[in-house]
C-alpha cells in the first residue's frame, strides 16, 4: 500500500473536515502498514474519577483508521465507519497522552479493515483494542 499523504497533510485534512477535534490529535508516524496517532489528553476527555472516557478512546481509534485510509487513498472525506468493535481493558488515568497504533489489514476499492492497539504514553499495557471497517465511496 503506497503512502500518498503524510502527517502534516493528514492533520490539515482533519482541520478542514473535522475542525471540532483537529487539535485533539497529532500524527506521530505514518508507518509501512498503518499509522501511529496521539490523543492529546485534556480535561474534556476525562470522565468522573479522572480517567480518559470511553468516547474519547473510541474517537482515537476511529480517527486513526480514518487517517490511515486517507494516507493511502488521498483526501476522500466521505469515507465512513461501517463497523467498530472495541474492547476497553484498562482505565487510563489523566496525565499522559494515549497512543494508537493502527494496522491496515485490507485496503480494497470499497472497504478497508484495520486493527489497533491503544496504550498510555510511556506504558506498554494495552488500554483498549479495536477492529474497524470503513466504507470507501466509489471513485468519480
Amino acid at each position: 500500500m503506497d503512502i500518498v499523504m503524510q502527517g502534516a497533510d493528514l492533520e490539515s485534512l482533519i482541520a478542514e473536515v473535522f475542525p471540532q477535534v483537529a487539535n485533539d490529535f497529532r500524527v506521530e508516524a505514518v508507518t509501512e502498514d498503518g499509522i501511529r496517532l496521539r490523543l492529546r489528553v485534556a480535561e474534556k476527555h476525562l470522565r468522573p474519577g479522572g480517567t480518559v472516557s470511553g468516547p474519547s478512546i473510541f474517537a482515537l481509534a476511529d480517527c486513526a483508521m480514518y487517517m490511515a485510509v486517507m494516507s493511502r487513498i488521498g483526501p476522500e472525506a466521505l469515507t465512513v465507519t461501517t463497523s467498530c468493535s472495541i474492547d476497553f481493558m484498562r482505565k487510563p488515568k489523566a496525565g499522559r497522552d494515549l497512543l494508537c497504533d493502527l494496522r491496515l489489514l485490507k485496503l480494497g476499492r470499497s472497504l478497508a479493515v484495520g486493527d489497533c492497539l491503544i496504550t498510555r504514553e510511556g506504558g506498554s499495557a494495552p488500554v483498549a483494542r479495536a477492529a474497524l471497517t470503513y466504507s470507501i465511496p466509489p471513485s468519480g
